[in-house]
């Protein structure tokens, strides 16, 4: 995202090049939905990253209580219990396991708000399609920057489902 030099956002050269097909303001609207369509990729591939960090981090743990907890004092609960407590490292694997699943939930959380902002302002210019391009012109032509938004940005804006 590019910052100009009144601290608004520049538009795309792809938006750029629209210029007869809409106007200044939807223009505006379709950098803020490409603006907010970033923000939900980034989020939904932090979430993932933190998903697989998580699972992978437990899995190791799971291991390793396994092999080096589990098996070696199976004789009794109390013996698998003051080894693991014995060991401060322990309790530091296990936090960090439960941080990474906090984490994994607040990103859900974040990615979650990022989908609701951008689906909500596709649909809106969807919904306000007649009145952005009011110009007979415009209306005709307004597949082409349907066209352009899916190609270039993923961007649908044909229907309002996902």
């Amino acid at each position: 995202m590019n910052v100009g030099v009144g601290g608004g956002t520049e538009l795309e050269p792809a938006i750029i090049l629209l210029d007869e097909h809409t106007d200044q303001a939807t223009k505006q609207m379709l950098q803020n939905v490409i603006v907010r369509k970033r923000k939900f990729d980034k989020a939904k591939r932090n979430h993932e990253l933190s998903i697989w960090a998580s699972m992978g981090m437990a899995a190791i743990l799971l291991l390793y209580l396994y092999f080096y907890i589990a098996r070696p004092y199976s004789f009794s609960f109390f013996a698998m219990f003051s080894a693991f407590v014995d060991n401060f490292n322990h309790f530091f694997f296990l936090v960090t396991t439960i941080g990474l699943y906090g984490l994994m939930i607040m990103l859900k959380q974040k990615r979650d708000k990022a989908e609701t902002e951008f689906h909500g302002l596709r649909c809106e210019i969807i919904d306000r399609s007649k009145d952005l391009w009011k110009q007979e012109a415009q209306w005709k032509n307004r597949h082409k920057v349907f066209e352009m938004m899916k190609n270039n940005y993923d961007i649908n804006l044909y229907h309002e489902n996902k």
